[in-house]
């Protein structure tokens, strides 16, 4: 079993942990410090020696940081996490709406005189510290990076994670490296480039790791040069097993040699602000530096035709442990007893059934009820809840395979469903098939399309607070970046890049609704007496089908209903004869046209 129950936190530890970390800011003579979620990577996940603020505060979301002065220690959490942080964190601590209120205001706010805020160097970025530097231009609060002072206080702080790095398959890859750090060395505006990021030198150098749970990813940093030549940088034992793979191009150096190799650089330097730790800018003369945008992030998005035929690979073995569980679901719920652990541990053990899943590509959010409401909820032996007749269960999932990642929500009603249910259920259905049926223009990202899966909901006064979707490695991070569809991005989607399509509705306190397939950008068919102009759409991965017993169809257009009908048709085709028995029973009532 890949997902584990224990509880996360413990909100009584907090107030001992403030007042320590506070004694040794009075040592350091700074009056705050501030305690990212990031590791040095700034990846979404952490390692646990990592997880610092989780530590300090209780809050275990993927996202936030606290802000530590002398009378108040504020957690900043966007609207994903406002219902989880108030469960986990203790009195001490004050939730803090992030970014309706910025860190600088809140600063000023509360050091009206001024003062000295601390900050570990290798946890924050460039771009990060240089905006907050700005904003406090006008004040006398000023930013000083020191050592980490929770280090120095977490007596049992975890070991960094020591796993040996792995080949990932040429079969899989689509594409040696040895050739791709030639393209990508080729691209560089300087003459060499400090990688910081694991996925991308796990992308580059077909390498995985299993550094940090569910992301297959080795923590590692990179020094790429022009002519593609690269010095890899792990701690001792990991890099070691992926030599040959690697060859002569690829030196491997210790993790302790990085700083000296970064300063003794010769020549110009390039950076990715938005990824780059302060520290490591801080080793590189000004004159020599150049910013730009982390060099593989695009490449690694665009997927190659190897990666997307594997992605659908890994879909469709997916979409059958999906189609078991679904049916498994609808025979046993109705019985009670069941609980969001008992949901959890099922699913996994259809998805393990492939003897294909390398691990989940997250923890499976089972949220029944009033926990569905709960953006990122994550169910633990404290928390598990049972799933009643008459309520809903939302199942948020994924898996990580050789060939692919998957990730997909499904919103299932135990019994029969309310009015209210099927009411915003079908208008987060419109809002997904909105954007499923997108056709648009080459130059519009995620910021132009992402009011389509709103529509239906804005239009009844509804809406969610978290993006439409996030982009999607090939047997890599579930979040990937530089694309999402969300009014943040302005990112250009181009054929290839993988996107979640997640809209969603959260009553507080009742229920939680959100639907996700994901898609891929594809060239649009040619359209008769279209202009000459590149168009795209998307291309649907998942072939899952969704509750009909939600769906109000009188509310639906009648092209809408034609999609539906139309997706359940191929999910029918698709999957069907890799089931049997009562499954196929079910996935035939369930695919059954409107």
């Amino acid at each position: 079993m890949f997902q584990t129950f224990d509880v996360a936190s413990d909100p009584s530890t907090g107030p001992g942990r403030l007042s320590a970390l506070r004694a040794a800011l009075k040592e350091r003579e700074v009056d705050g410090f501030l305690i990212p979620r990031a590791d040095l990577h700034q990846g979404e996940y952490v390692a646990p020696c990592d997880a610092r603020l989780q530590w300090l505060t209780g809050f275990s979301g993927s996202a936030g940081f606290c802000a530590v002065l002398p009378d108040i220690a504020g957690v900043f959490v966007d609207g994903r996490y406002r219902v989880q942080v108030r469960a986990q964190v203790a009195e001490v601590f004050t939730p803090v709406n992030w970014p309706e209120v910025g860190l600088a205001d809140w600063l000023t706010e509360h050091l009206p005189t001024g003062g000295t805020i601390g900050f570990d160097p290798w946890l924050h970025t460039v771009a990060e510290i240089e905006k907050l530097t700005d904003a406090l231009e006008e004040t006398d609060i000023k930013l000083s990076p020191i050592a980490n002072a929770i280090d120095d206080i977490w007596s049992d702080r975890p070991p960094h994670p020591a796993a040996p790095f792995r080949v990932q398959p040429l079969e899989f890859a689509g594409e040696p490296h040895d050739e791709k750090r030639k393209r990508i060395g080729a691209s560089l505006k300087a003459d060499h480039c400090v990688i910081t990021a694991p996925d991308s030198i796990a992308w580059l150098l077909n390498i995985r790791g299993s550094d940090i749970e569910r992301n297959p990813v080795p923590h590692s940093c990179a020094i790429l040069g022009r002519d593609g030549a690269l010095q890899l940088f792990a701690r001792t034992g990991q890099a070691e097993p992926v030599a040959d793979h690697l060859g002569a191009d690829v030196t491997l150096s210790g993790w302790d040699q990085l700083s000296e190799a970064v300063r003794d650089l010769p020549g110009s330097v390039q950076i990715a602000p938005g990824a780059c730790p302060v520290a490591i800018r801080d080793l590189i003369a000004p004159e020599r530096l150049k910013r730009q945008t982390d060099p593989c992030a695009l490449p690694k998005a665009r997927k190659n035709a190897t990666e997307i035929a594997g992605t659908k690979a890994a879909h469709h073995r997916d979409a059958i442990a999906m189609v078991q569980f679904l049916a498994w679901l609808d025979e046993h719920a109705l019985k009670g007893k069941l609980t969001e652990i008992d949901v959890v541990t099922q699913l996994e053990g259809f998805r393990r059934g492939s003897n294909a899943l390398r691990d989940i590509s997250f923890d499976t959010i089972a949220g029944a009820g009033p926990n569905g409401a709960i953006v990122h909820y994550r169910v633990d032996e404290n928390t598990n809840r049972e799933v009643k007749v008459g309520e809903l269960l939302l199942v948020d999932s994924g898996g990580q395979y050789d060939d692919g990642t998957t990730d997909i929500t499904r919103t299932i009603s135990i019994g029969t469903p309310t009015d209210e249910h099927c009411t915003c259920y079908t208008q987060v259905l419109r809002g997904m098939i909105a954007i499923s049926v997108a056709r648009f223009p080459k130059g519009v990202g995620g910021a132009h399309l992402d009011a389509l899966a709103r529509t239906p909901l804005w239009q009844a006064g509804r809406d969610y607070d978290h993006g439409t979707g996030h982009g999607v490695g090939s047997y890599l991070c579930v979040h990937e970046g530089p694309q999402s569809l969300s009014r943040r991005s302005a990112v250009p989607f181009e054929p290839g890049m993988i996107l979640s399509n997640e809209p969603g509705y959260y009553r507080e306190g009742a229920f939680g609704i959100r639907i996700e397939n994901l898609i891929v950008v594809v060239p649009a068919p040619t359209l008769p007496h279209a202009d000459a102009r590149e168009m795209y759409t998307f291309e649907t991965l998942t072939t899952v089908p969704f509750d009909r017993r939600l769906i109000k169809t009188d509310d639906l257009t009648d092209e809408e209903r034609v999609w539906i009908n139309q997706y359940h048709a191929d999910t029918l085709t698709r999957i069907s004869p890799h089931v049997e028995g009562s499954t196929k029973a079910w996935l035939t009532a369930a695919c059954a046209p409107l």
